[in-house]
């Protein structure tokens, strides 16, 4: 292929799969290192994609490739974020009272999902009941140097909301780790009251983590709750529609 002309280059390399792109092909030569490394070869990627006009220039951004892979990329890495498929994904940190339970929107005593497409929630007992997933970046296509050198938002996003006739309690708390689990950076919400005799209404919670320095490589998530009523059976806080976005 060395004697192709390389406008006609970057539109054989731009139908390669992205992945393979940076893991193979860039280190096939130095020629292609310098196309999958340049400007001309993203933008025609990002325009295929839909992400950059017809009329976008190579100069127009200062990296097309983070532009494609972080559109290509942005997606809930939360998985089973609504109770679809029980308590898959998640790990049960503390299953106080009589543990977690996923019941159907609106549930007793509760109000619709400002969502469509949500259709159950989370639900805590009369004791603490906490639950975590773990992230892994890299598994999940956002490779050290991206991380490290851009360093993109990391939005976190969760749902919450007590039963109209239950007092109930919630707390979030996102860490951003190490490879080594050390805490590179880390969100706790206070420990939110909804009072008894509430209007059962859902409240979003977000957090974005900006500048948070090199080393990231896992993110930690872990929401919980219960009720202040302490009664048996499923009156404490629910959640639903958790989500963490990697975001240009």
């Amino acid at each position: 292929m060395e004697s192709l002309p390389e406008p006609l280059l970057v539109r054989i390399l731009a139908s390669v799969p992205a992945v393979e792109l940076i893991l193979v092909c860039r280190l096939v030569c130095s020629q292609w290192k310098t196309l999958i490394d340049g400007a001309a070869l993203w933008l025609l990627k990002c325009q295929q994609g839909g992400f950059a006009g017809e009329d976008a220039e190579e100069e127009g951004s200062e990296n097309w490739q983070m532009l494609y892979f972080l559109n290509k990329r942005k997606k809930n890495l939360i998985k089973n974020a609504t109770g679809e498929e029980g308590l898959e994904h998640w790990a049960e940190v503390e299953s106080g009272g009589d543990g977690w339970k996923i019941e159907e929107l609106p549930g007793d005593f509760g109000k619709e999902f400002p969502v469509d497409e949500v259709h159950k929630y989370f639900v805590t007992s009369f004791e603490w009941c906490r639950k975590s997933q773990v992230i892994d970046l890299q598994a999940e296509g956002y490779w050290e140097e991206l991380m490290d050198t851009i360093q993109p938002k990391i939005v976190v996003k969760d749902w919450y909301a007590a039963r109209c006739d239950a007092g109930c309690l919630y707390e979030l708390n996102v860490k951003l780790l190490s490879e080594t689990d050390e805490v590179v950076a880390e969100f706790r919400s206070e420990t939110i009251a909804l009072p008894q005799d509430n209007e059962g209404e859902w409240n979003e919670i977000t957090h974005t983590f900006t500048d948070y320095g090199p080393g990231v490589r896992f993110i930690y998530f872990e929401h919980g709750g219960q009720d202040t009523v302490y009664w048996k059976g499923w009156y404490g806080a629910r959640m639903t529609h958790s989500s963490v976005t990697v975001e240009l």
